[in-house]
């Protein structure tokens, strides 16, 4: 039995386990009188120790194990929760982070912790002196997961007590020959004390291993027997729980919850409990099983095209009903496989509250950031990319937008500055405001050095709104910082930010009222893979518009087609707006004459623009193909989609075509 195959569920669960110890260390540092906080802390550090010991990975288990020993004597009261204290667990935990990740990335996740190790000593005025002889083992929830997944494969599971001569001197070589002999017989689950503290002499004569083995009691015994001054050895069976077993646990755990919360929150009843938390039963599932089955339901998608394509042309009444049977339920799927492809949020910006209170230590200022909306949900192709862009308008915040505290005081000001990040839904889109209460935007100042970059002209300068002076701290290489620090100051970062985000097919936008603050608002689709679209005709070729991006379609004569600079435009609902030939932009061969324009009108943030088509042939879903490698940065196409009778039709990205 191989312990690697459990090696994917504890980076998981580690993961896991740490982001809550950050969350609640978070809320404990605002209200140290609450001691739940501590205790929910304390749960996860030490399943977290348990799972590492499993494991094998010992400096994870050690480093956990100080940890928990700081946290109980803070919730024992023994030790106040200064700011020592809680800055060394916060570095706990980034030591963890990047052990862990080591893990992840095929790595030992061995880590030198020996100074943070004496730092949690200290605190707690602990001695590294040897630990205690070990009297019991802790079966907590991952032991019991792996050894029920042993079940049913012919293995047993023993608690082996090994009791060592009272004068034996080299007690680490003798335990090292016993660890040796049941490795060779099986797999140790885990041991008491852990592997490491063994190796250390930890312990005083006695040793306690789980072992999982198709061995007998008998042999077992008589080989561990073997090895010298070993006094004695008593191996007992362990129950192993059966899968179905641990489910039933599960739900017995369950009902024991329902009956907490029908307790604490009458106002529901027990049966609208119960169905509440049976909805959130939930299973793992690798991210690249649900690639494949996405990239299959691709392929149907097309072939279903091409089933409707033949139903329209054979016109039978039996065909017609049954694709249309299967497009309502091919929908369906769509939409179930969709949702399962959705994560929320909270995945990216749950690591924001710590980057934020390290950054504004380090610069010292103040602020509190808010979360709202962190449930709501977005294909995972997006949430991928999404974290970095974050990342540096969280760092543009801290360091251009919010003020020092006694600037901040000076200007009537709370010194605590506030940053707000916000998600929620729109119609197809998710819209995600980063929103502070600091300084806002210098016009004059970013004016400037655009002027200053040659980024724009005088002239130029003299015209621009607002919004459009705003906009400009997205050019490459802009910055206003006066020196150039760790936070800011390169010039990179906010174009980055902008590139990104409209390769998604998204939109960001900055408001700005200085002295006051500023808010960036980014829009983004709901997924990238399938998305509807309008499919027009130009000449013999095809092309699909995103209708995310459409706002409407229209018939114009050419007696309302205007010329202005040279540029065709169109009083559209009050507002002259441009027109675009597509089969100018795209040199498509001419062989249809026009007695009328036909329209998209398309949007870009606030901007709109006309794209002349020759007709419009209708709305369909689509899936989005890469152009890939072959035909990289082709202007304004953002890839390709195979329709139902087989033809490849371009994807226009409206983005790059609105300036």
């Amino acid at each position: 039995m191989d312990m690697n195959q459990y090696l994917e569920v504890f980076i998981e669960e580690s993961k896991e386990h740490l982001q809550n110890v950050n969350d609640q260390l978070m809320r404990f540092e605002k209200n140290t009188d609450d001691l739940g906080y501590v205790n929910e802390i304390f749960r996860s550090a030490h399943t977290l120790k348990g799972m590492s010991a499993t494991m094998g990975f010992d400096d994870l288990a050690q480093l956990t194990h100080k940890m928990e020993n700081v946290l109980d004597a803070v919730r024992n009261h023994q030790i106040d929760a200064h700011t020592e204290v809680l800055d060394a667990l916060f570095e706990s935990v980034d030591a963890l982070e990047i052990m862990v990740q080591s893990i992840s990335e095929g790595g030992d996740g061995q880590l030198d912790v020996k100074l943070l190790v004496q730092k949690l000593q200290r605190i707690v005025a602990e001695e590294p002196a040897a630990e205690h002889a070990a009297s019991s083992i802790e079966y907590d929830e991952f032991v019991q997961t792996l050894l029920s997944q042993t079940a049913g494969q012919g293995f047993n599971a023993f608690e082996i007590t090994v009791q060592l001569e009272r004068t034996c001197l080299l007690k680490a070589a003798r335990a090292y020959m016993v660890f040796d002999v049941l490795e060779q017989a099986g797999d140790v689950i885990k041991s008491a004390p852990t592997v490491q503290d063994i190796e250390q002499e930890k312990f005083e004569s006695s040793f306690i291993v789980i072992l999982v083995t198709s061995e007998s009691q008998e042999k077992l015994k008589a080989s561990i027997m073997e090895v010298s001054e070993v006094e004695s050895v008593k191996i007992a069976a362990v129950p192993i729980k059966k899968e179905t077993e641990m489910q039933e646990l599960v739900s017995q755990e369950e009902e024991a919850a329902i009956q907490e919360v029908t307790v604490s929150a009458p106002s529901k009843s027990p049966v609208e409990e119960k169905r509440q938390l049976s909805n959130n039963k939930t299973i793992r599932v690798n991210i690249d099983r649900l690639d494949s089955l996405m990239n299959l339901f691709e392929e149907l998608v097309i072939d279903r095209g091409r089933l409707e394509q033949i139903s329209k042309e054979l016109n039978n009444s039996e065909l017609d009903e049954t694709v249309e049977r299967m497009s309502r339920i091919s929908g369906d799927l769509q939409t179930i496989i969709l949702n399962m492809r959705m994560v929320p949020v909270e995945t990216v910006f749950n690591r924001f509250p710590r980057m934020v209170r390290q950054l504004s230590k380090d610069l010292g200022k103040q602020i509190e950031l808010q979360i709202v909306g962190a449930d709501t949900e977005l294909d995972r192709t997006v949430i991928d990319e999404i974290g970095d862009p974050l990342v540096h308008l969280l760092r543009n915040a801290v360091d251009h937008g919010i003020e020092m505290p006694q600037a901040r005081l000076k200007n009537g000001k709370n010194e605590k500055g506030t940053i707000r990040l916000k998600a929620y839904h729109s119609g197809n889109h998710v819209f995600i405001d980063l929103e502070d209460d600091g300084a806002g935007i210098n016009r004059e100042k970013v004016l400037q050095k655009a002027l200053d970059r040659g980024i724009i002209d005088g002239k130029t300068a003299e015209t621009l709104t607002d919004k459009q002076v705003y906009e400009l701290i997205f050019a490459s290489g802009f910055s206003t910082a006066e020196q150039i620090s760790d936070v800011s100051g390169r010039g990179v970062g906010l174009d980055v930010v902008k590139n990104t985000i409209e390769s998604l097919g998204g939109s960001v936008t900055i408001d700005s009222n200085e002295g006051y603050g500023s808010r960036f608002s980014i829009q983004l689709p709901l997924t990238l893979s399938i998305i509807s679209a309008l499919l027009v005709q130009m000449s013999e070729e095809r092309y699909a518009l995103p209708l995310s991006s459409i706002i409407e379609t229209a018939i114009v004569q050419p007696k309302e087609v205007m010329h202005v600079h040279g540029q065709k435009v169109i009083d559209f609902r009050g507002a002259i707006i441009p027109l675009i030939d597509l089969k100018e932009l795209f040199t498509v061969p001419n062989s249809v004459q026009r007695d009328h324009y036909s329209v998209v009108i398309v949007k870009k943030g606030e901007k709109t623009a006309g794209l002349i088509v020759d007709s419009f042939i209708g709305q369909q879903e689509i899936v989005l193909k890469s152009l890939g490698h072959y035909l990289p940065g082709v202007f304004a196409i953002s890839g390709a989609t195979i329709l139902g009778d087989g033809q490849v039709a371009l994807i226009i990205d409206c983005n790059a075509l609105i300036k």
